[in-house]
């Protein structure tokens, strides 16, 4: 998981007026040193080549132990920096804001920009500070303008140092991974996995940045897929044979039933039914739902309580995984279904992975409940049998899918 930590921050000053570098210091609340940014890159165009001072108007003390580990010195690349980013931002009190969201109502709100400082630390992995409440100032005068094709140039280098530091730090890890991959199959399935996000990434920040609407999309996708194959040296592909696409074409359109909800017609979508699921999805969904309105009902969480808070990492990685497994498994119909066409294996073990995870984030958070005595006890042992239930079954098919895919020709 990524670290974030803008909630303790104090205040902080952004430095990109030599162009290649990023510098900067942080300071937080209970640490006597500023973090020091030293990192390769440059901000996106509305910072480069000026110092950015900000500051938070109302820092919390961190919880025990929150930024131990946090190394002092900072190395590393810029990942996403930048002090216009557009978000929501809630017209109403937090205590309104779960009332809305329990009653699945809409709730009031603005659009503000938002500071977005993201970078990957040789020490920490990713660190993301994101707040749209920092009272920021800009030094007047740049040192260096950022044109069109700078822009440009700077985004694909980024991307491209991005993933080479990415996959630097992959390589350096010396801790057995059950996530990696086992055979020739998976590894290619993980690599288009990561390829789409990448491309996903680059699609969202090219519409936000020129304004694009919805129906640009598809353009955008293409254009920005064709750039990744140039930047990398690759061919342009041969069209798919008739059967490819027949069984492509087949396997988006169950994809798509499965990941968003069927309607009644067009302008009133209804939710799907717990037996319309893949049993293990139903479950998690239900569990989901259980976790969340207890954590209501008992008042276990504060409006001033953050993302990190172990009992929203708990929620949230149930609810992740529940998002997973639905892309995965799909409807109830398709559980007979098992295990999954060689065609449709590697697909199906990524999102497998990406729910392990996210109950592994769960269960990360139930530690962190029982470090801190939150909620109840009897509560917290009956949420962790029924991940580790769930987590149990989750690991099975990932073994079966892996299975179809080690069957494989290389």
């Amino acid at each position: 998981m990524a670290w974030r930590i803008e909630e303790t921050l104090i205040k902080g000053e952004l430095d990109n007026r030599i162009q290649g570098r990023v510098t900067g210091r942080l300071w937080f609340a209970g640490r006597e040193e500023p973090l020091v940014l030293e990192l390769e890159g440059d901000t996106r165009r509305d910072l480069a080549g000026q110092l950015l001072r900000f500051t938070n108007p109302s820092p919390r003390p961190p919880r025990p132990d929150e930024l131990a580990g946090l190394a002092t010195l900072q190395r590393g690349r810029v990942g996403d920096i930048t002090a216009s980013r557009k978000v929501k931002v809630p017209d109403c009190s937090m205590d309104e804001l779960m009332a809305h969201m329990k009653a699945r109502s809409p709730f009031p709100w603005h659009w503000s920009n938002s500071l977005h400082l993201e970078w990957h630390s040789e020490a920490n992995g990713r660190v993301v500070i994101e707040s749209a409440s920092y009272l920021m100032e800009v030094e007047p005068g740049r040192t260096w303008v950022m044109n069109d094709t700078a822009e440009a140039a700077q985004r694909e280098a980024n991307d491209r140092e991005m993933l080479a530091f990415m996959e630097r730090l992959a390589g350096a890890a010396d801790e057995p991974d059950d996530d990696a991959p086992t055979s020739p199959a998976e590894a290619t399935a993980d690599a288009e996995a990561a390829r789409m996000e990448l491309l996903l990434d680059r699609v969202i920040a090219r519409m936000e940045r020129e304004g694009l609407e919805a129906e640009s999309w598809e353009r955008i996708l293409n254009e920005e897929r064709a750039r990744l194959r140039r930047e990398r040296g690759e061919p342009d592909p041969e069209p798919p044979t008739p059967e490819e696409q027949a069984a492509k074409s087949r396997w988006l359109a169950e994809l798509n039933a499965a990941e968003q909800s069927p309607a009644e017609d067009e302008d009133h979508p209804r939710a799907l039914r717990d037996d319309e699921w893949h049993p293990l999805v139903a479950r998690c969904n239900a569990l989901t739902r259980r976790l969340s309105e207890d954590v209501i009902l008992h008042a276990w969480l504060a409006p001033e309580d953050t993302r990190e808070h172990p009992l929203r990492e708990l929620i949230n990685g149930v609810m992740l995984a529940g998002a997973k497994l639905a892309g995965a498994l799909g409807l109830s119909a398709d559980a007979k279904e098992w295990p999954p066409e060689p065609l449709f294996a590697g697909p199906v073990l990524v999102r497998l992975k990406k729910a392990r995870s996210g109950l592994r984030d769960a269960l990360a958070g139930l530690d962190a409940a029982d470090e801190q005595d939150l909620a109840e006890a009897g509560w917290r042992a009956g949420a962790r049998a029924d991940i580790a239930e769930i987590f149990k079954t989750v690991d099975r098919l990932v073994a079966e899918a892996r299975a179809v895919l080690e069957k494989e020709p290389d």
